[in-house]
């Protein structure tokens, strides 16, 4: 299982940090790459082109700004593509996220927050688990222990009330 993490520029690394801090956390394996839809647009194409081939089943597209790269990438492939829009000092990010939301009919792509790093990459994981049953139980334990903190938390609250 292999998931690709595409960014168009170097700076979007703080926000794809956490997306593969939760691919490492499910064992999944991973390769980012630097790939600019309007700066590099035939390496951008021929990565997607080539994904499959290489073992890549779901791509997460990170950018900012004119934010195509994960509209380019679903473009070019049948794999599921994630888009992982990034905050942008022009408007916050709401550029981002629109130019991602916003697919023309054919070519979906599932877009999560902006800056949402965390929920990319457990979005993969999710999507993966659905071939993989090891992940499927990982996800299981995980969402327990998220259950079991919020429950911790409420009862030590209360009991400061």
């Amino acid at each position: 299982m292999k998931v690709a993490v595409v960014m168009g520029s170097k700076s979007d690394f703080e926000v794809v940090k956490p997306c593969i801090a939760a691919l490492d956390k499910f064992g999944v394996e991973r390769e980012v790459r630097v790939i600019s839809a309007h700066r590099t647009p035939e390496e951008a194409h021929e990565f997607a082109f080539s994904a499959k081939s290489r073992g890549v089943e779901v791509i997460i597209g990170v950018a900012g700004k004119a934010a195509h790269l994960a509209g380019v990438l679903a473009a070019s492939t049948t794999l599921p593509v994630i888009a992982l829009p990034v905050q942008t000092s022009m408007m916050g990010g709401l550029d981002s996220l629109l130019s991602m939301v916003q697919m023309p009919s054919g070519i979906p792509v599932a877009t999560v927050g902006v800056n949402g790093g965390e929920n990319a990459g457990l979005l993969a994981v999710q999507m993966l688990a659905l071939k993989y049953p090891e992940l499927d139980k990982k996800l299981e334990e995980y969402k327990k222990e998220m259950r079991e903190k919020i429950n911790r938390d409420d009862n030590e609250l209360q009991q400061k009330l």
